[in-house]
């Protein structure tokens, strides 16, 4: 991306655009509005890459993709929230399955994307590996604890933990994902940092002004808002269509968390494009840490208060398929050099995912 003096109209007028048009969803429910829903929802996805590119280029990474990561996982924290609040002890089973489709996503979807994009580009990419090491222990261990042993505690029956557990794992998940950050952008920042490559305009192009740094920042966050809001709203239309095709409702929570993560998603694309894997490798992984170390820690202070009992536990099949992404992607990012093939492995896993959900 090459970052002019001053922010494009386009970049102005969309989310603008796409946030009257959500407003008029409120006052119109006709099929054909769900054309113009669609088509806010991606352009404000589009924008959020724009906006978010222009704040990472003046603040430096590792800043800049942690800021995307957490800005888009809050705004999916609340809306998990408005929704638990909302539907009660019925939707117990909704951050789990939230976070695991995001993980799967991420570990299996967009990082295999942007190996393969990245190796048919470039044939053989490069990275720090101590960056990726720490991001994947750090997801490892979260995932494991809140994700797998809920099934395998004695105090409680079933996927559930108890009330001193749950809080006991709130504590470790905001402690890991607290550390991780620490470490990211204090202690060992040089391992999350990308190679300096003479011929990227990117890296080298003049940064932006603090005016413009900090408008595309509001801008940002607007998008980020619009875009959970918007598939909040085409969420009851998918889940009839889904309904109607006969497939499991669990596809349209993995239709959700792709246009959720879609801005994180394209960001990290366009950087193993333009060799930049490193920054890639930032934005996935720190996204799933970010799903786990945030709304873990939200919903089970809510669950505590409430005394709704919290299903965090994943079935057989789901665990299978997560241990095999952490095991992929340790031993994938464990040399600290990509080709076509790892990307190929993650796709295939992707792949496997997503048929084994709509015919499990």
């Amino acid at each position: 991306m090459k970052i002019s003096d001053k922010l494009p109209r386009w970049s102005v007028l969309t989310p603008l655009a796409a946030c009257l048009i959500l407003g008029g969803s409120l006052l119109c429910s006709a099929s054909w509005y769900g054309i113009l829903l669609t088509a806010a929802l991606f352009g404000g996805v589009l924008t959020a890459v724009f906006h978010a590119e222009v704040v990472a280029h003046k603040i430096g990474e590792p800043f800049g993709t942690l800021l995307l990561a957490i800005a888009v996982t809050l705004i999916e924290v609340a809306l998990i929230v408005s929704l638990m609040l909302a539907g009660g002890e019925t939707t117990a089973g909704l951050a789990r399955d939230t976070v695991f489709a995001a993980i799967m996503v991420i570990l299996t979807g967009i990082i295999g994307l942007c190996l393969l994009v990245g190796g048919i580009r470039h044939r053989e990419q490069s990275f720090g590996l101590q960056g990726a090491s720490t991001s994947l222990a750090t997801l490892a261990a979260l995932s494991v604890l809140t994700l797998v042993l809920p099934n395998f505690t004695s105090s409680v029956a079933g996927p559930f933990y108890s009330a001193s557990q749950l809080g006991f794992i709130a504590i470790v998940s905001v402690v890991l994902y607290g550390t991780f950050v620490l470490v990211q952008t204090v202690r060992h920042r040089d391992y999350f940092l990308p190679e300096s490559h003479a011929a990227d305009e990117d890296v080298h192009a003049p940064l932006p002004s603090a005016r413009m740094a900090w408008t595309s920042l509001g801008l940002l966050l607007v998008c980020l808002v619009a875009v959970v809001l918007l598939a909040k709203a085409l969420a009851p239309a998918l889940e009839s269509a889904v309904a109607a095709a006969g497939a499991p409702k669990a596809l349209v929570g993995i239709i959700i968390a792709i246009i959720v993560l879609l801005p994180e998603g394209l960001a990290a694309l366009s950087a193993a494009r333009a060799n930049r894997l490193q920054t890639s490798i930032n934005l996935a992984l720190g996204s799933a840490l970010a799903s786990i170390g945030l709304t873990i820690p939200v919903v089970a202070v809510i669950s505590i208060l409430t005394g709704w009992q919290l299903s965090l536990g994943i079935d057989t099949k789901s665990t299978v398929l997560l241990l095999l992404s952490l095991i992929v992607t340790t031993i994938s990012l464990g040399t600290g050099r990509t080709t076509i093939m790892q990307g190929t492995i993650h796709l295939v896993i992707f792949a496997v995912y997503l048929f084994t959900t709509i015919v499990p």
